[in-house]
């Protein structure tokens, strides 16, 4: 880029452009794809592709491709007025070439960068876009899309997977995104779950990152195939009634050279003040949420997956990190928002307007916070004052349960509260159960790993966890490998070991966790319930003596029944009180050897005596069997 070019008028520029420039500086377009990146277009007469950049503070910008040699100084770009956008078209280049963009920095500095609204990217550790064709899939999901289940009333039991590393083929090679879809409606028909979340598939140079360090915001991963490949992923598995979440990571990104960092020479999509630049616990730069154009970029985002993909859902990430300015920081190192206090007034103003857009413009969709404090209102409407979010993760019920669940059973009796204190908040939030990735890395072990006791009791152990999972108000959310107990930590280097989860053990746990999905799923009162407090009524939580707690789970006059022995030592002649009289059949018993349990329960049924205990006019003495849980349902529900 030995000389700029003198200033000219831009040739392809539209009547309407003017209007779509001013909304993106505003903050207010919420389709910028269509306005920047690469483009396929006729300019009178003649094919190529038109590209457009932000990059308000660069001297001069150029495109640079496989169809120039690289060459930085050939194909030089004109400014939109003071828009800060560039743009050129270039004949006879189209779908398939490789292309970044080259920005002089006003202090002579030559840089290359990938396109921030590129929306194919070549196969790491190469990082440059792909001019991409036009979509040519044909959608055959229509029904689901018009029809998707309402989340505040149909169950939710979510699947949540790492594509890379669920299932390989026989060489260790990445499956295309085809491949997996095939494999996992089969899965998915066996193990009941109603949705998948996948771990974000948003183009990343890093394959440690989990997709966490994202810098192709509009791109799914090449590891998988083309962009047209991931549609035909979701179009299978909407065409076999399952719901497909993306984790979308809009609070922070990658330091990389070449890529969002400091794009033009400046810090242009992150904050210049270094106190709010980083995001110290993973090294990454945090969004500057206050720039307009960069809140158009990543609203863009959000919709371009719920829309050009046909997403069901965002699960948004680290929303934590977002909304706290102190987040990850020591005193001095971060500065107050404008009336002294700590939370960041911009993204919390971005947070709303997502979810008002998101749900505005993709109506039937939904969005989850992954939000680990005590901000109130969460998923509560923006016009009552909340986030606006559809639901939260209850991550204080993953953290508490899990401290139980790792405690030997003989020490259980002294922290019940461990397991029923989630109680007192179950319905401030509309919450998600979470057992998902983070609880598996990182040296915690898996599940199965974190349970106490001897093999027997471990997988005793982790069938109670799940059961109680299944029950507990909250729609579930469970990582892969552990529905079937795996041993190991899951790594992206590798698949989950499906030969251990053929294993007796492991297929028990299965097999389990595909009865506790169905029936949450086909019964009413296990998953209608799920944000009303009506849905759940504690029998007993006070008998930590024997660490035995029971609840009902109802709507509309159908139950279900839980019980839940939490120590190695059956109960015999157990009385627990039932709100209705007859013959309650065990509609699940976790002990099952069925499941892997030592079979013992009480005959498939317990009938009722006349007899008022624990505030219910009826009562049954019950077999509690050891480490398990019962789910007994009146006869006339069944």
């Amino acid at each position: 880029m030995s000389a700029m070019p003198a200033a000219q008028a831009d040739p392809i520029r539209r009547m309407d452009d003017a209007h779509a420039l001013a909304e993106f500086g505003r903050g207010k377009h919420c389709r910028a794809w269509t306005l920047l990146g690469a483009h396929s277009a006729i300019l009178e007469g003649v094919p190529g592709t038109r590209f457009a950049v932000w990059a308000p503070n660069a001297a001069a910008v150029s495109v640079a491709g496989d169809f120039n040699d690289w060459d930085v100084a050939r194909n030089w770009m004109t400014a939109c007025d003071d828009s800060g956008v560039w743009r050129a078209f270039l004949p006879g280049v189209g779908p398939g070439s490789l292309y970044k963009f080259a920005l002089r920095a006003r202090d002579g500095a030559l840089m290359l960068r990938s396109d921030p609204y590129g929306r194919s990217f070549e196969r790491r550790p190469g990082t440059a876009a792909r001019v991409t064709a036009p979509s040519r899939h044909a959608w055959a999901d229509h029904d689901w899309v018009r029809h998707r289940p309402d989340w505040r009333e149909a169950p939710m039991a979510i699947y949540e997977l790492h594509l890379g590393c669920w299932r390989r083929g026989e060489d260790g090679r990445f499956l295309n995104y085809r491949e997996i879809a095939g494999q996992l409606v089969a899965y998915l028909a066996d193990t009941g779950f109603t949705h998948v979340e996948v771990l974000p598939i948003t183009e990343h140079p890093h394959d440690p990152s989990w997709g966490y360090q994202s810098t192709g915001f509009f791109a799914p991963t090449s590891r998988y195939g083309e962009p047209d490949d991931f549609r035909a992923f979701v179009d299978l598995l909407h065409q076999h009634h399952y719901g497909v979440i993306l984790d979308w990571v809009p609070g922070h990104f990658p330091r990389d050279e070449g890529a969002l960092a400091r794009f033009d020479g400046t810090a242009l999509y992150e904050h210049a003040d270094p106190r709010r630049a980083g995001t110290p616990d993973w090294g990454t730069l945090h969004f500057n949420f206050a720039r307009h154009e960069v809140r158009s970029f990543l609203l863009s985002s959000a919709l371009y997956w719920l829309e050009e993909f046909h997403l069901d859902g965002l699960r948004v990430d680290a929303v934590a990190a977002m909304l706290y300015l102190d987040y990850g920081r020591r005193p001095g190192e971060w500065t107050p928002n404008p009336f002294g206090g700590r939370e960041d007034l911009a993204a919390t103003d971005f947070l709303r307007e997502l979810n008002v857009i998101t749900h505005g413009q993709c109506p039937g969709t939904f969005t989850i916070a992954e939000e680990s404090s005590a901000w109130p209102a969460v998923s509560r409407p923006t016009w009552l004052g909340g986030l606006g979010f559809s639901m939260k993760w209850n991550m204080g019920w993953m953290h508490d349960v899990l401290g139980y669940f790792g405690r030997d059973p003989v020490h259980r009796s002294y922290h019940q509260d461990e397991l029923t204190f989630g109680r007192l908040y179950a319905y401030d939030e509309n919450f998600v159960l979470p057992l998902s990735h983070d609880e598996v890395v990182h040296g915690k072990g898996t599940l199965l790993r974190r349970m106490p006791g001897d093999r027997w009791q471990r997988f005793a152990n982790l069938r109670l966890l799940l059961a109680l999972q299944f029950t507990w108000p909250g729609r579930k959310l469970l990582f892969m490998g552990q529905e079937f107990g795996a041993w190991d930590e899951w790594s992206e280097q590798r698949a989950l070991d499906w030969r251990q989860a053929a294993e007796p053990d492991h297929a028990g746990i299965r097999a389990l966790v595909a009865d506790l999905s169905r029936l949450y799923r086909d019964q009413p009162a296990m998953h209608r319930g799920d944000f009303e407090a009506s849905g759940f009524e504690w029998i007993d939580c006070h008998d930590a003596p024997h660490s035995v707690v029971s609840f009902l789970r109802r709507d509309q006059g159908r139950q279900v029944a839980i019980i839940l022995n939490c120590t190695p030592v059956p109960r015999f002649g157990y009385r627990v009180g039932l709100p209705l009289p007859g013959r309650w059949r065990e509609r699940i018993n976790s002990d099952s050897r069925h499941y892997g349990g030592s079979g013992l329960g009480n005959g498939g049924a317990v009938h009722t005596e006349p007899m008022p205990w624990q505030g219910q006019p009826h009562s049954v003495l019950a077999t509690l069997p050891p480490l398990a849980a019962l789910l007994l349902q009146p006869e006339a529900d069944g």
